[in-house]
C-alpha cells in the first residue's frame, strides 16, 4: 500500500491537533468541534425540557431522549462531512441550492441574534443573581455578556476550545454527579426505552426527540472543523469520532437530568414548567434535601452550561455571519473577511452583544418575538432537508463516497418532521402567549 505523508495542518490549527494518521485511533484526544458544538446547543432550555419531562413522566421518554442524541449525531455528521467531502462551507451548499436559502437564512440570523442574545443574557444571569441576591439580574446578565465577547474577541479558536472544555467538565461533573447522588431506578430507566408516549406528553416527546442537544449552531459544526484544521476527507474518521463522542457525553448529561427530575424533583413534590426560571427551584429542592453546599454547585453547574451555550453562540454563529456576509459582498469563504476574527466576524459579535442589552430593560417586542418564533421553528428543518439535497447528489459537489445511506437519510427525514411538529406547537404557542 502507498504510503501518503500527512497533509500540512490547515488554518487554525494548533500543534495539539491529532494528524490525518490518527483518524483511526478514536481516543480523547480527538474531541474538538464536536465537543464546541454539543455543548453550545445544551443550554436551560434544554436542562428545564429534561428536568420536566423526568418529574411528570418518570423514566417513561428515556426512549426519545436517546433517539434526540441519535439524530442530533446524524445532523451534525451530515455538516461535516458536506464540509469536509466538498471543501464548502455549509453555506456555500445552501447557496447552490438557490437563492430562496439566502433569502431566508439573512434575515433569520440577524433577527435570531437579536433575540438570542437577550435570552442567553438573562439566562445565564439567572443562577449568578440566585447565588448573589444583592445583585440585580440586569448586572449579571450585561457582565456575563461582556465576558463573552471579550473572551471570543481576542482569542483564537484553540483558546475558545479550551474554554468550553473546562465549562462542560464543570456541567457535566455536577449534574452526573447529581444523578449518581439520587441513586437511579436502571430497571425504570431500562424499562424507559420501549417507546410510548404516555398522555399529555406529546410536546416533551418532541421536545426530547427534537431539542436536544442545538439548533443554528449545529451548523456551525463545518466551520469549527476548518479553525480546527480538519479541512479535508482524510479527517472524515476523526470528525466521525468527535461528533459520536461528543454527544455521547451530551447524551449521558441529559440522561442524568432526567434522573434529577424522577428521583429529586417529583420525589419531593415539585412541578417544573418549560420556564427556564423553574430550574432555580430545583436549588431549593436540592438544598433541602442533600444541604446548601449542593445546591450552590448545581448553580454553577447551571452557569457553566447556560455560559458554554452563550460562548458557542457568540463564535460559531459569528461565523456563520461571517461566511453569509463576506458572500454576499463578492468575497469567497477563504477571504479573511469571512473568517475567525474577521471584520464581518467582529459586527455580528458586536451585534450579538450590545443591542440585545435594551431588550434587558424594554422586554422583548411582540413583533420580533412572534418573528422570532415564526423563523426558529423552521431552521431545523430547512437544515435537515438542505442535507437532504446535498448529500444526495452530484450537483453540489458531493462525491458519491460521501453520499447519504438510506438510513442517513430516514433519520433527516424524521428529523425535519419531528421540527415542523414542534417548530409549528412552538409558534402557535407563542402566539397564544403574546395575544393571552
Amino acid at each position: 500500500m502507498e504510503h501518503r505523508p500527512a497533509e500540512p495542518p490547515g488554518p487554525g490549527a494548533s500543534p495539539s491537533s491529532p494528524s490525518a494518521e490518527d483518524a483511526g485511533k478514536p481516543t480523547w484526544k480527538v474531541i474538538g468541534p464536536g465537543l464546541v458544538v454539543a455543548a453550545t446547543g445544551v443550554g436551560a432550555a434544554d436542562l428545564v425540557a429534561t428536568l420536566a419531562a423526568g418529574s411528570n413522566y418518570g423514566y417513561g421518554l428515556f426512549w426519545a431522549l436517546v433517539l434526540g442524541v441519535i439524530l442530533k449525531i446524524v445532523l451534525v455528521e451530515g455538516a461535516g462531512r458536506y464540509t469536509l467531502a466538498t471543501g464548502r462551507t455549509i453555506f456555500e451548499g445552501w447557496r447552490a441550492l438557490g437563492r430562496w436559502t439566502v433569502w431566508y437564512f439573512g434575515p433569520y440570523i440577524i433577527i435570531w441574534g437579536f433575540v438570542y442574545g437577550a435570552t442567553a443574557m438573562s439566562t445565564t444571569a439567572l443562577p449568578l443573581a440566585a447565588l448573589f441576591p444583592a445583585v440585580p439580574l440586569p448586572v449579571f446578565a450585561i457582565g456575563t455578556a461582556l465576558l463573552a465577547f471579550l473572551l471570543v474577541w481576542f482569542n483564537r479558536y484553540a483558546v475558545f476550545e479550551k474554554i468550553t472544555a473546562t465549562l462542560v467538565g464543570l456541567m457535566f461533573l455536577v449534574i452526573v454527579g447529581l444523578a449518581i447522588l439520587a441513586v437511579p431506578d436502571i430497571p425504570a430507566m431500562a424499562a424507559g426505552l420501549v417507546p410510548t408516549i404516555p398522555d399529555g406528553g406529546l410536546f416533551y416527546t418532541l421536545a426530547l426527540a427534537g431539542g436536544v442537544g442545538g439548533t443554528i449552531t449545529l451548523a456551525a459544526y463545518g466551520y469549527w472543523l476548518r479553525e480546527k484544521g480538519w479541512i479535508t476527507p482524510r479527517w472524515m474518521r476523526v470528525m466521525r469520532i468527535d461528533n459520536t463522542m461528543a454527544y455521547v457525553l451530551v447524551g449521558v448529561f441529559v440522561a442524568s437530568m432526567m434522573v434529577v427530575g424522577v428521583e429529586v424533583v417529583s420525589a419531593a413534590g415539585t412541578a417544573v414548567s418549560s420556564d427556564s426560571q423553574d430550574l432555580l427551584a430545583l436549588d431549593e429542592v436540592l438544598a433541602e434535601r442533600y444541604g446548601r453546599f449542593i445546591g450552590t454547585l448545581f448553580l454553577w453547574g447551571f452557569f457553566a452550561a447556560a455560559f458554554s451555550s452563550m460562548l458557542g453562540v457568540w463564535n460559531g454563529v459569528s461565523l456563520m455571519f461571517a461566511d453569509f456576509w463576506a458572500h454576499s459582498r463578492g468575497k469567497d469563504a477563504q477571504h479573511p473577511d469571512s473568517r475567525l476574527n474577521g471584520k464581518y466576524f467582529r459586527f455580528y459579535l458586536i451585534w450579538l452583544t450590545f443591542p440585545p442589552m435594551l431588550l434587558l430593560l424594554a422586554g422583548k417586542p411582540i413583533f420580533l418575538v412572534l418573528l422570532y418564533g415564526a423563523l426558529g421553528s423552521l431552521f431545523m428543518p430547512f437544515l435537515a432537508v438542505t442535507l437532504l439535497a446535498l448529500l444526495n447528489s452530484s450537483r453540489f459537489g458531493t462525491p458519491r463516497r460521501w453520499r447519504n445511506r438510506w438510513h442517513t437519510n430516514a433519520a433527516l427525514g424524521l428529523t425535519a418532521l419531528l421540527f415542523i411538529v414542534l417548530g409549528v406547537q412552538k409558534l402557535v404557542d407563542t402566539i397564544l402567549g403574546a395575544v393571552g
